[in-house]
């Protein structure tokens, strides 16, 4: 029925393409041609990759649209354009890629002024990022002959399109933007900061990954080279804490300065190393020799802060707020002792005598509800406290679980308690031990937890809140006991532990024995009870033998896997054979199943009795005297007059 009424219709594109005087625009408002050019429609494609209709499909995605109609009419025809361009049909690759001419009318979009239209920027980026996938050797030859090109990238690095075409360009050829410190001139500018920094860290990040997938290659990635260099730190720098600077330059640059010192990158899209750990990287003594002059100037952002206006939190109005400003330098400051560079030493007694660590526990205190600031400070404490530290994996998730918890999580505090290898003799760590007893003997670290907790148990005391920085200073005083047993550093923390005074020794020893043992011992405990089954509860539960079996069957759910768990589990191969002999396997191990109950003397006549009055018990009949409804009866019909 279907062919002989000829129910399929013809499109009418084909229609129009039998017109002579067919235009462009009158194909792009068709529903399909998209569709129909993914489908290589070859008269379309030949229609289109006309040079005429080519240049006008660059025009339309790299020159504004007329104004004077609505929005979505308006950028229709340049979004069918882009879409058109970018369909991935290998005629209109080639046709883009290898004409000169339609190279230079997509290159003239960049020589606009700024700012740039961002959704006409969107197709140009896209369109741009296609070539240089599938046409890549024509596009970086043209863009190499291209002397200002970089310039124009970085003129308008405020749209973030830009930065897509900077990573597409550097994740193809690495080797292709030359002056790659030119990158940080965007910091001389108010716009742009935030897209020069993104851009700035996914470039050093990729670099880095694409350095480790390419071990086999001895040269070093120049683009890498050139961005952990001192003299582009020291640029960086310079451009952070210049008359000029505000508030988000400064962590803006921050943020790079975070990045160059990651020494362990998060499991994101299964990038991990061959033993299943994130990848590690070292951190470049030159990146901590460019830092280390300015730290008197992060040290000083923490003593005088940009203004801020008084925040009103759930708590009440805070006349200080912290600032975004003042927790980036901590996060820099924890960065930096976790580093592990032949540079660290010099970094460590800059804010030894800078007395840093002092002014971060200053502050720890006086933000009691600033948690994101309390983990920063505690992970400070654990680098220092540990020179291996470095190891430990940094979760920033962390930051925020004290808000609706203030008591610790045992596992992350295993994570903490971890013993690590007994380190050798280095300068860096002869900057660790200076670091620690910096840390007890001008920080007053023990006389400060003492203090702390004291005057949060007099608060809890009076009817007051518990304060929120208790579940961190809970990990710190774990962190100081369990160094002080098993350490890398314990002889020399045992040491300052007994140079204290003798009050403040007696109550670290108190509060370690009593206090903080009955804190672990409460944190460890289970928030929901774990109901245990025994007969006594299985004779009194509504459903005893389901509670039994769960409880079992979670034992085993949590069993250990043993080497042997494969061979222990289930039938064996020869179980499911077809020989007879193996046929009454699975019998002969139902036979050995011990069912004896161990009965004692003493029960043997209770027993009896049981048994026989559970067999005397007789179902009840029903009553003779009620009806039964389904007992066939004789019907009887009646005459009745009644019509």
């Amino acid at each position: 029925m279907f062919w002989k009424f000829d129910l399929h219709t013809s499109s009418h594109l084909e229609a129009l393409l039998d017109k002579e005087d067919v235009t462009l625009i009158e194909l792009m408002d068709e529903e399909d041609v998209l569709q129909e050019c993914k489908a290589q429609n070859r008269r379309l494609l030949l229609f289109v990759c006309q040079d005429q209709c080519m240049q006008d499909l660059v025009h339309m995605i790299t020159t504004e649209p007329p104004t004077g109609v609505e929005e979505i009419m308006r950028f229709k025809y340049p979004n069918i354009a882009c879409e058109l361009l970018t369909c991935d049909v290998g005629v209109i690759n080639d046709k883009l890629g290898n004409e000169e001419p339609l190279l230079e009318t997509l290159y003239a979009f960049l020589e606009q002024p700024s700012p740039l239209n961002p959704l006409l920027a969107s197709f140009f980026s896209k369109t741009i990022g296609n070539l240089i996938t599938r046409k890549t050797e024509q596009v970086i030859s043209f863009l190499r002959r291209k002397e200002g090109f970089l310039s124009l990238v970085l003129k308008h690095i405020d749209t973030s399109a830009m930065m897509d075409v900077l990573l597409r360009l550097i994740s193809y050829k690495p080797t292709f933007i030359p002056y790659t410190h030119r990158a940080y001139s965007p910091w001389e500018r108010r716009r742009g900061r935030s897209n020069a920094s993104q851009t700035l860290c996914d470039i050093i990040r990729l670099s880095r990954d694409q350095a480790n997938q390419l071990q086999e290659i001895s040269q070093p990635d120049p683009l890498l080279t050139v961005l952990e260099s001192q003299e582009c730190v020291e640029q960086l720098l310079q451009n952070m804490f210049s008359a000029e600077s505000t508030e988000s330059c400064i962590i803006n640059g921050i943020q790079v300065i975070l990045t160059l010192l990651e020494i362990r990158r998060p499991v994101v899209d299964g990038v991990m190393d061959a033993q299943g750990f994130e990848r590690s990287y070292t951190v470049n003594s030159s990146i901590l020799l460019a830092i280390q002059p300015h730290l008197i100037h992060f040290h000083q952002l923490l003593l005088e802060p940009p203004k801020r206006n008084p925040m009103l939190t759930s708590l009440g109005v805070l006349e200080e707020p912290l600032g975004n400003t003042r927790l980036h330098v901590a996060r820099l400051v924890a960065s930096l002792l976790y580093t592990s560079s032949a540079s660290h030493a010099v970094v460590a007694q800059e804010l030894c005598r800078l007395n840093t660590m002092d002014l971060l526990l200053d502050l720890f205190f006086k933000y009691t509800w600033n948690n994101f600031l309390h983990l920063q400070v505690e992970l400070c404490v654990a680098a220092i406290l540990r020179p291996c530290a470095h190891e430990m994996r940094l979760q920033p998730g962390l930051g925020s679980q004290e808000k609706s918890s203030p008591h610790p999580d045992p596992s992350q505090d295993q994570t903490l308690i971890e013993t690590p290898s007994e380190p050798s003799a280095t300068p860096e760590n002869s900057a660790h031990n200076l670091m620690v007893t910096h840390l007890f003997q001008h920080c007053h670290l023990v006389q400060r937890i003492l203090e702390a907790w004291e005057e949060n148990d007099k608060i809890q005391s009076e009817g007051g809140m518990r304060r929120g920085y208790m579940g961190h200073l809970t990990r710190i005083a774990n962190t100081v006991v369990h160094n002080l047993e098993k350490g890398p550093v314990h002889t020399q923390i045992s040491s300052l532990i007994t140079e204290l005074p003798e009050d403040y020794r007696g109550r670290w020893e108190t509060f370690v024995d009593q206090t903080l043992s009955e804190t672990n011992r409460k944190n460890t405990i289970d928030l929901v009870k774990t109901h245990t089954c025994s007969s006594t509860d299985d004779m009194e539960s509504p459903f005893p033998k389901e509670l039994t079996l769960q409880q079992a069957f979670s034992d085993y759910q949590i069993q250990q896997m043993t080497a042997n768990f494969v061979d222990q589990f289930g039938f064996n191969d020869e179980e499911f054979t077809d020989h007879d002999d193996s046929i009454g396997a699975t019998f002969d191990r139902i036979a050995e199943i011990n069912i004896n109950i161990d009965a004692g003397q003493d029960n043997v006549s209770a027993n009896t009795a049981v048994f026989e009055t559970c067999s005397k018990e007789r179902i009840q009949p029903f009553d003779d005297d009620e009806e039964d409804i389904w007992e066939e009866k004789e019907i009887k019909f009646t005459h009745s007059n009644e019509y």
